[in-house]
């Protein structure tokens, strides 16, 4: 059968119509996280929790700082958890109610623990890609440097600096991610050393281009799947150290609080009845705890599903 010429024109352009169009590693990425129901159920959970630690406060009958006094002195029997007075999670042993409190702390920790983690992330990536890409002996008085600060017991500097600059959410802050990093830069830079060899790095150098515009134009573009990954399991271990931090009584000052305050509070307590005082927070701890993990697990599945 012979086709016309305007019948190959009008299937050329049937085809052109019907083409299909290519799929991005990270649309493919997306659809596949998307298909991981623990990892979608955890980003769920971390939506809903987000949303109670930033807004939450606002649906209290009073701030995170009111005290009650006139039911303090008897918070076993007046403070009880209650739909009909507002206080949904019940008062503290000094008449704060603590729906208020458990919103204000885990606010503080997921702050903490994204602040924490971007520290963590933004230093160990360019110090690990640049120990990486530039090798020899930069690349072993690096890893050195940093095989010495794995050496020293990260919790106990943290209290260090806590104690001698005073507590504070900024000192917090630095403590947590300044000492974090390390981890990162050594994965970063065994990722490097397998890219400063590829193809269109050897391009860029042959083109002139400077060694640390490569590092942040190709570099590291390349290492989001890996950073991204490890940045999502960072933020729970950040949670979890600043948690036990508070849990010590060196973490944030009164009357700000976070989860491990709460839970420390609440555990001393438990003796006298109020229990809810530690169930409460130590839920949302725990919650929150697993959502970061199922969603890291999910993007690490997702970006390099080989490794499953």
């Amino acid at each position: 059968m012979v086709l016309s010429a305007i019948d190959m024109g009008a299937l050329a352009e049937r085809l052109a119509m019907d083409e299909v169009k290519g799929r991005s590693p990270w649309t493919d990425a997306r659809i596949r996280f998307m298909r991981n129901k623990a990892a979608v159920a955890g980003m769920f959970l971390l939506i809903i929790v987000s949303a109670f630690a930033f807004f939450g406060e606002m649906f209290a009958v009073s701030t995170y700082d009111y005290i009650d006094f006139s039911r303090s002195g008897d918070v076993l029997h007046l403070g009880r958890p209650s739909l009909a007075s507002g206080n949904y999670f019940g008062l503290d042993d000094q008449g704060r109610d603590l729906f208020a409190r458990t919103a204000q702390g885990t606010r503080i920790s997921i702050i903490v623990g994204l602040v924490g983690a971007s520290i963590s992330v933004i230093v160990g990536t360019l110090y690990g890609a640049v120990s990486g890409y530039v090798g020899g002996r930069t690349d072993q008085i690096m890893m050195r440097i940093v095989d010495i600060l794995l050496a020293i017991p990260f919790m106990f500097v943290i209290i260090l600096l806590l104690v001698m600059f005073g507590r504070s959410l900024s000192m917090l802050f630095l403590g947590i991610g300044l000492l974090s990093w390390l981890s990162m830069a050594r994965i970063v830079r065994g990722q490097t050393l397998t890219l400063k060899n590829r193809e269109f790095i050897q391009a860029a150098q042959a083109a002139g281009v400077r060694g640390f515009t490569i590092i942040l134009r190709h570099i590291v573009p390349n290492l989001l799947g890996i950073v991204a990954v490890y940045a999502t399991l960072l933020v729970p271990e950040m949670i979890l150290t600043e948690s036990f931090i508070s849990f010590l009584g060196l973490g944030v000052q009164a009357p700000l609080t976070s989860l491990g305050d709460l839970i420390s509070q609440g555990a001393k307590n438990m003796r006298y009845g109020t229990i809810w005082q530690l169930l409460f927070p130590l839920a949302f701890f725990m919650v929150t705890m697993f959502a970061f993990f199922f969603v890291g697990d999910g993007l690490r599945d997702a970006l390099d599903p080989k490794d499953r």
